[in-house]
């Protein structure tokens, strides 16, 4: 939801600035002349620092409340810039500067409908043309945003080639110690070893929902990929992933339920299989910052291997924060075990925790730049057979990259990946570097 309205974030200083020429001045008193000052100075939490002790006694002064709302603004504090600009238009009705900055408190506060008419109102007002243009750009932000819970499907495409160094996820040494047999060296097959290939991968994706209520939808999501590598063919993959549930709005929460399935393929053949539910909340503070809490419980069963299923439970939360220089940040954490299912292999079930860091930066409308950080360990059950030791990984995921929107609907996507687990099982320890293009249609 962020990416969308970018724009709206780097216009924001401009339209300011515009707008102020268009302000209703009256003599105002010492107070208020220093926080304007601090607001030119781009000092606004000092300002409304300045201010807001004075609140109290002096609501209603129209100078006073137009500066206060500006600097809570500016702060992130929209709530209170709604208490304060619309007491100001209260006395001044016809003061543009304050009806604009209303109609940006009401967009960060998700309140849309009210939005649109404050900012339609100003717009027909004798306003410079850049203000115009820039309520225009709000306005389309809030069509965006109102799209986004209307009924809708939505298809895509995408292609990808890339050059992967480690296909199989296997260790670079291809002679292995094994403490069952005294510290013997075993060879490992070649297929055991890390293997080197360039790859092409097809897929697509259809996400649909169907409203019910202004509260209640119906959502439904399918994926599939396909990816073919250059000399390895037995190391080619496929996924289908499909789910579908209800989503329940209600003022600043989001709560999602849905069923999910889905199959891997390696080669042709079914490597595992997973089924599940996920239960989300997503409290949306204001338009710019936002927690996610989700629930996951699936079914894990491997074809032919059924002593590896398992049942895997994880609980996690995120927060996201755009910035109005088109900066996004967001971070995450995660709890979760994946218990086996069969009896007397515990060192088959382990227990994990990870942590997610990441960022987007918007360079121009059409190009914006990517990174996240993440970390996961994974503490097992019980003492490996072979390696005589309760297997412990720490795995460490690196993903940096841009996107570029060359035209209308299209998106491409070079990225690196870079991936490192360290295992006290020797056949578990491995370090993966991948890069990618990806062309991506939605329709």
């Amino acid at each position: 939801m962020f990416s969308k309205n970018t724009f709206i974030f780097r216009s924001t200083a401009i339209f300011l600035a515009v707008m102020m020429a268009s302000a209703v001045h009256a003599e105002v008193d010492a107070l208020v002349t220093d926080a304007r000052t601090l607001l030119d100075q781009s000092q606004a939490q000092k300002a409304f620092d300045l201010l807001e002790p004075q609140e109290t006694t002096r609501a209603g002064d129209p100078d006073f409340d137009t500066v206060l709302g500006i600097a809570a603004n500016e702060t992130g504090q929209y709530t209170r810039a709604v208490f304060a600009l619309e007491r100001v238009l209260a006395v001044q009705p016809s003061n543009s500067r304050a009806r604009a900055e209303l109609g940006r408190a009401l967009f960060s506060v998700g309140d849309t409908k009210a939005s649109r008419q404050v900012l339609m109102e100003t717009k027909q007002e004798s306003i410079p043309a850049e203000a115009a243009a820039t309520i225009d750009q709000f306005l389309q932000a809030i069509d965006r945003t109102e799209e986004a819970a209307r009924s809708s499907v939505k298809p895509f495409l995408e292609a990808s080639i890339g050059y992967d160094t480690n296909i199989n996820s296997g260790p670079g040494n291809s002679n292995v110690a094994v403490p069952l047999f005294g510290g013997a060296i075993f060879a490992l097959s070649a297929s055991g070893v890390e293997t080197k290939d360039a790859f092409m991968t097809l897929g697509g994706g259809l996400s649909t929902r169907y409203v019910v209520d202004p509260r209640w939808s119906l959502i439904a999501n399918a994926y599939g990929n396909s990816r073919v590598n250059a000399k390895y063919n037995d190391f080619n993959t496929g996924q289908i992933d499909l789910n579908a549930g209800a989503s329940y709005r209600y003022e600043k929460h989001e709560f999602t339920g849905v069923v999910q399935a889905g199959t891997y393929t390696v080669a042709g053949s079914r490597a595992r299989d997973q089924q599940g539910l996920v239960g989300e909340w997503t409290y949306r503070v204001d338009g710019f910052r936002q927690w996610s809490t989700y629930l996951q419980w699936g079914q894990l069963s491997y074809p032919g291997q059924s002593l590896r299923d398992a049942d895997r439970t994880v609980l996690g939360t995120s927060y996201a924060h755009a910035f109005r220089d088109g900066l996004v940040l967001f971070a995450g954490a995660y709890v979760g075990t994946e218990k086996e299912k069969a009896g007397g292999v515990p060192h088959l079930g382990h227990k994990l925790y990870g942590v997610r860091v990441g960022a987007q930066k918007s360079v121009r409308d059409d190009l914006a730049f990517f990174g996240n950080l993440s970390y996961e360990d994974r503490n097992y059950g019980g003492t490996d057979p072979l390696f005589l030791v309760t297997r412990h990984d720490k795995q460490v995921n690196l993903n940096v990259g841009l996107n570029w929107i060359p035209a209308k609907l299209w998106r491409v996507t070079p990225q690196i990946s870079l991936t490192s687990v360290k295992s006290n099982v020797a056949i578990s320890d491995f370090n993966r570097s991948l890069f990618s293009v990806t062309l991506r249609r939605d329709f």
